[in-house]
């Protein structure tokens, strides 16, 4: 009998991505620019009005191009892990973070996706795992969970030598 292979252990630094998001959010965005493309060559022209025509295409597909930029900016969304910390990408920000800021991962209740509570007392989304994967975003938040228990650092002790 062979032995159970070994873990990868680059695998639990993989980034974390949403499936059905991305999925829906990619098909967004090229339906967006064929249908506003198709829609902007098909608008009809008033005679006389060329130039102005022109323009009315051109913002029509604009349109499209903003709608795709939104729908790209949601496909992108990830959390990198490395040993030094974790890399969050949402819609609007980027945030950088160690492993000791980190308290503790929610996924549970009325949440749509990962939440983290640092140290500092803020709560961070973690918009790549989201509820909507199901099985799979259990096991992509149990994965995180088992990174900051691993590599987080304790509290530092207070004066008396307790954890704070």
């Amino acid at each position: 009998m062979s032995e159970p292979a070994a873990p990868d252990p680059s695998a639990a630094f993989a980034p974390f991505r949403p499936r059905r998001g991305r999925i829906v959010a990619l098909g967004v965005l090229w339906g967006s620019l064929v249908l506003f493309g198709v829609l902007a060559a098909l608008l009809p022209t008033v005679s006389g009005q060329a130039v102005w025509g022109l323009v009315d295409r051109l913002m029509f597909f604009a349109i499209g191009v903003v709608i795709a930029l939104l729908a790209w900016r949601y496909a992108s969304l990830r959390a990198v892990p490395s040993r030094e910390g974790l890399v969050v990408r949402n819609l609007v920000n980027t945030r950088r973070l160690e492993w000791a800021q980190i308290v503790s991962v929610q996924f549970g209740g009325g949440l749509p996706w990962v939440s983290l509570d640092l140290d500092d007392l803020d709560t961070l989304a973690v918009m790549a795992i989201q509820k909507a994967d199901g099985a799979y975003a259990e096991q992509e938040a149990t994965r995180l969970a088992a990174l900051i228990q691993e590599l987080g650092e304790p509290a530092d002790p207070d004066v008396d030598g307790k954890p704070r």
